[in-house]
């Protein structure tokens, strides 16, 4: 992995490469960043920049032995460690080596671009917490008693490091205050707090700001999607690569759920044609169950977002477009005469229907008491 192919963040790969040329690299590092805004990456394309033997003035060269290593993950002078849990296939004692496969393939299919859930998804670890272990800290340790074979820095890349427990921490506290020569450490982590205070002050601190919406904006149009669809995703996302990903795969099933809710409410804020209202209710009914709870969270998630837009939190409100303007014009008609009892009924229309309750006669039900809980809504806020 090169730095080109890296999203955003050129002011802090100009301070890495300037760093190097300075000869200020230091021995233990950790990239502290939020999920999304490419520490693992950038990680992983200065240590391939550090080994490659023909580096240009700002890249690796990505076409040299030690690049097409690289470029596999899978180079002899590269070593990672991450949180792991047992599974199918490691029943018991698990740690990184016992997961190399599945990682470098997990970081093929994602280009590096990985989050802790999705990690643990590709394991196959249910609900299992990872951790990083005494195991993997002795293994550490033997790694960087070695020398390099064949770059000039052995690298140890510990992803989620805030993820690693207390005696594995304390194991490796004499290595990462003075590591061998030509070894550099890079500790990778999301919560500053939830590391140790130890290992924090042996580490040099390089920060990963947020992605800059005009570079999440850029790299999915690159993907193909419109100007203005990249615009909004990228301001829904919040500097999360990750998180623009999410919205973009979520988009048709987001943007359904959104004009059929406004149909709905529309149907039920003004009920005057019952007839129309019975038909969305047997079209509903139809869709399936999936489809028909994810109907009703969108629902739950527009009261939520009307209050957090009633009572001043509206910046927080991850919408934008059409639907930005909707929870805004709606957001007056929750409030406190109706609010509950509108969590309450969604919340209990979804546990019917995950109990396959007739989806017909649910939905028939649920639209009368949206009406009513409406026109409480709207009565409140009239007399307000």
């Amino acid at each position: 992995m090169q730095f080109n192919s890296i999203i955003g963040q050129k002011v802090l790969i100009n301070k890495l490469i300037s760093g190097y040329n300075d000869n200020r690299v230091a021995h233990t590092q950790l990239f502290l960043g939020n999920e999304g805004t490419g520490a693992l990456p950038i990680a992983i394309a200065y240590a391939q920049f550090l080994v490659c033997p023909r580096k240009t003035d700002n890249d690796s060269c990505g076409q040299c032995a030690s690049c097409k290593k690289f470029e596999k993950y899978a180079h002899p002078d590269l070593h990672f460690y991450f949180p792991t849990a047992t599974n199918q296939s490691v029943k018991k004692d698990p740690k990184s080596s016992l997961f190399l496969a599945d990682w470098r393939s997990h970081l093929t299919d994602s280009n590096a671009y990985i989050t802790l859930n999705s990690w643990y998804e590709h394991m196959g670890i249910g609900n299992k917490q990872g951790y990083i272990r005494k195991d993997d800290a002795n293994e550490i340790i033997t790694k960087v008693s070695l020398k390099a074979y064949e770059g000039s820095y052995k690298i140890v890349i510990i992803w989620m490091v805030d993820k690693m427990n207390e005696s594995a921490s304390n194991k490796l506290l004499k290595t990462l205050e003075e590591p061998p020569n030509n070894t550099i450490l890079i500790l990778i982590g999301e919560k500053y707090e939830q590391l140790i205070p130890t290992v924090r002050s042996r580490a040099q601190l390089v920060k990963i700001p947020r992605l800059s919406n005009e570079d999440i904006s850029s790299q999915l149009i690159n993907k193909g999607v419109s100007e203005s669809e990249s615009e909004d995703i990228a301001l829904l996302s919040n500097g999360n690569w990750n998180l623009a990903l999410e919205i973009k795969e979520n988009a048709i099933e987001t943007q359904a759920n959104f004009l059929n809710f406004r149909k709905w409410l529309r149907l039920c804020f003004q009920p005057k044609n019952y007839t129309e209202l019975l038909r969305f209710n047997q079209e509903m009914a139809k869709v399936g169950r999936e489809k028909q709870k994810s109907f009703l969270n969108y629902g739950l998630e527009v009261i939520h977002n009307s209050i957090l837009q009633n009572n001043n939190h509206g910046k927080i409100v991850k919408k934008a477009g059409d639907e930005l303007d909707f929870t805004q014009k709606f957001a007056q008609f929750i409030n406190e005469a109706n609010q509950k009892e509108l969590y309450t009924t969604f919340n209990q229309a979804i546990y019917h229907i995950e109990r396959n309750a007739n989806a017909g006669i649910l939905f028939s039900d649920l639209s009368f008491q949206i009406v009513d809980l409406i026109a409480k809504g709207r009565s409140y806020a009239i007399s307000s």
